[in-house]
């Protein structure tokens, strides 16, 4: 057998790469506020989403199964009205990363981001950068987080905190492959201006994917919002980007290392 032969045979079984990560950013509707069964619409809303995604990983906005009401009860990770989403991720392999007021066994809140999977929810991260009213009822976050999956380290960010440069220092710094943020800008091109703006620069100045999951259209008190979920690369140039309708979903693939 000629010597070539040898080092095709070599080269054909050299490791493949890995397949990247599938992501979807929602804006899903949001049902109104302060009603008995807000969460419930909001939770079948999220799960149809998930189905529809078909992808591992499906990110939605700051306080998106209750919408931004500051009033809104806790929404605790046991909650039987999460039934429907954690039997949406069981059938699809999907991980979700949804937003809702919680609290604390010593009585304190937070803004919460809670990680859904088939096996059940957990709060995952609390939101650092508290504004406004927010600050009357809520506890700040201690910490920055992250999580991992399927070999990518996600750093996990809600609203006011991607505002604040030093959040993402302080979460790049753990060593994480994308900052994901949960958030809500108003509407108007001045509000997306500053959107974009922050992602873009949080993505130039450390070197890592921005995911922003954002709400479109009413969302609790707000009667309207900018939309504009999107991903940008490493280097802060805009991959892809949902426009400002409800119930948009956006997917895109992330590498894996």
């Amino acid at each position: 057998m000629p010597s070539s032969a040898t080092s095709a045979t070599t080269s054909a079984t050299a490791s493949p790469t890995p397949a990247p990560l599938t992501v979807a950013v929602a804006q899903p509707v949001c049902a109104a506020a302060g009603r008995p069964d807000t969460v419930s619409e909001n939770v079948a809303l999220h799960a149809e989403a998930v189905r529809a995604a078909g992808t591992r990983l499906v990110v939605f906005p700051e306080l998106s199964l209750t919408g931004y009401d500051l009033a809104a009860p806790a929404v605790g990770p046991a909650d039987a009205r999460l039934a429907p989403l954690v039997a949406a991720c069981a059938t699809t392999g999907a991980v979700a990363l949804v937003g809702a007021p919680v609290a604390e066994a010593d009585g304190r809140e937070s803004i919460a981001t809670l990680v859904v999977t088939g096996e059940g929810a957990v709060v995952a991260y609390r939101k650092m950068r508290l504004h406004g009213a927010e600050m009357e009822r809520f506890t700040p976050g201690e910490k920055p987080v992250t999580l991992e999956l399927d070999g990518l380290r996600l750093g996990l960010a809600i609203c006011a905190d991607a505002a604040d440069p030093a959040h993402a220092e302080e979460t790049v710094a753990l060593g994480v492959d994308a900052y994901v943020a949960s958030t809500l800008y108003g509407p108007g091109a001045a509000q997306a201006e500053r959107r974009d703006g922050h992602f873009r620069d949080r993505a130039a100045a450390h070197g890592v994917w921005c995911v922003l999951a954002t709400c479109a259209g009413a969302t609790g008190e707000y009667p309207d919002s900018s939309g504009g979920s999107g991903v940008w690369a490493p280097g802060g140039e805009l991959l892809a980007q949902a426009g400002t309708a409800p119930g948009e979903l956006l997917r895109v693939e992330l590498p894996r290392r």
